[in-house]
C-alpha cells in the first residue's frame, strides 16, 4: 500500500486486491457530518466535484450521466445511502469496465468530518496501467473540490 500526502490535509492511497483496483482519497471538512453527507447524497451536487475534462453533465437526486474526455460515458446511480455514514454508486448502464465508487463520512467532532472517496474497479493489467493514474487523479481532485465547495 502507497500512501502519499497532498495539500489541504488529504490522505491518499493507491492499492490492489486480487484483480480489483482499489483507489482512495480523504479529505477532512471543517463542516458537521450532516452537512457533508446531504451535499454527497444529492447526485445535483456532485458536478461542483467534477474536473474540466467531464462534460455533458446531466443529473437528478438518484443518478448522474457525464462523459470523460477521452474516455468513457458513464451513467452512475446511487445504489445504497446509509443516513451520515455512506453513498454507494453504481454504474446504471454498462461501464468499460466493472466499478462502483463510494462516498464515507466520519465525524471526528460536532464540527469536523472526515470524507473518504473511493473507487473499486475491476481491471485488467492493460486498463490498469492507463486507467491508474486518471483515477487516482479524479479521486484526489473530488476529495479537494469537496472541501473547497463546503468550507469556501
Amino acid at each position: 500500500m502507497e500512501k502519499r500526502s497532498c495539500q489541504l490535509g488529504a490522505k491518499n492511497s493507491l492499492k490492489s486486491a486480487n484483480s480489483m483496483t482499489i483507489i482512495e482519497s480523504k479529505s477532512i471538512i471543517n463542516q458537521p457530518i450532516e452537512v457533508v453527507y446531504t451535499f454527497l447524497a444529492d447526485c445535483n451536487n456532485h458536478e461542483k466535484l467534477m474536473p474540466e475534462n467531464v462534460y455533458n453533465w446531466s443529473s437528478t437526486v438518484d443518478e448522474a450521466r457525464f462523459t470523460i474526455q477521452n474516455m468513457a460515458k458513464l451513467a452512475l446511480r446511487i445504489e445504497e445511502r446509509k443516513q451520515n455514514e455512506e453513498i454507494l454508486f453504481i454504474p446504471s448502464e454498462k461501464a468499460p469496465f466493472d466499478v462502483s465508487l463510494s462516498w464515507k463520512v466520519k465525524s471526528i467532532d460536532p464540527s469536523t468530518t472526515e470524507a473518504s472517496f473511493t473507487i473499486h474497479a475491476d481491471l485488467n493489467m492493460m486498463m490498469k496501467m492507463v486507467a491508474s493514474g486518471p483515477l487516482k487523479k479524479l479521486t484526489d481532485f473530488q476529495t479537494t473540490k469537496l472541501k473547497e465547495a463546503l468550507e469556501g
